[in-house]
């Protein structure tokens, strides 16, 4: 397990990439304005934009973990039908991402699950996003819903360069990112997955992912219990 310092040594790096980014190009507006042209002022402007927006995401990312590992981080179980909390996610990313097609797969036999409603959609929405940033433009990115025995099933599938074996269980660590072509052009913390995990574990279900012929998946199991069963659980934890 990391320690203290390899995690502030660790954030202290990602915090600098983007705020040196920041500073750097707000210097260059300052001292350069009357010898910039206007697409000059933009091109910078968006740097400055995009980076703030990955600060905020990594800050954001960074106070998730930090609760997910303190005891303050509460969860409210009610009775869930993914459906209605699987859609909105994907019309949410679907408007971010409009060059991909998502195809949503719902059984309409699987059965209400007991979850924090804001955290499930937390992690549908680290997934299905995950599929849309490292995949291709103009693929397929299918969400397929179905009962799986006393779990349900979820999986988020995208058509990519994929994932190596050996890095199935990397991804799911703090700060991990796999090194390849597409990840090179995406911005990212490293924190979603690991965040990800942790929460669907505290809900007590499973997270797995295959990769091979040209897709990766992701499969969340969730266990199927009722209201007195989750309950009782709780307390005994």
């Amino acid at each position: 397990m990391e320690n203290s310092e390899d995690f502030i040594s660790t954030v202290s790096h990602e915090l600098r990439t983007p705020l040196t980014s920041i500073r750097g190009f707000a210097q260059t507006m300052l001292n350069s304005w009357d010898k910039l042209d206007d697409e000059s002022k933009k091109k910078f402007l968006k740097i400055i934009e995009d980076q703030s927006n990955r600060l905020i995401n990594l800050i954001e990312n960074m106070l998730s973990v930090s609760k997910l590992q303190s005891s303050s981080s509460n969860f409210v179980y009610v009775q869930a039908n993914l459906r209605l909390l699987i859609e909105p996610v994907i019309a949410v990313i679907k408007n971010a991402y409009p060059n991909h097609n998502f195809i949503f797969n719902y059984n309409e036999k699987t059965p209400d699950i007991i979850v924090d409603r804001d955290k499930f959609q937390q992690i549908m929405t680290n997934l299905i996003e995950n599929a849309a940033k490292y995949s291709d433009e103009n693929t397929n990115i299918n969400i397929d819903v179905i009962p799986a025995g006393d779990f349900v099933s979820i999986k988020v599938t995208d058509k990519g360069i994929g994932i190596l074996p050996e890095n199935y269980n990397k991804i799911f660590t703090k700060f991990s990112r796999i090194d390849n072509p597409l990840t090179r052009k995406v911005q990212g913390s490293g924190l979603g997955l690991y965040i990800t995990k942790n929460l669907i574990d505290k809900m007590g279900g499973r997270i797995s992912v295959m990769s091979g012929n040209g897709q990766t998946t992701f499969e969340v199991l969730m266990p199927v219990k009722n209201v007195e069963e989750q309950a009782r659980e709780r307390c005994s934890q």
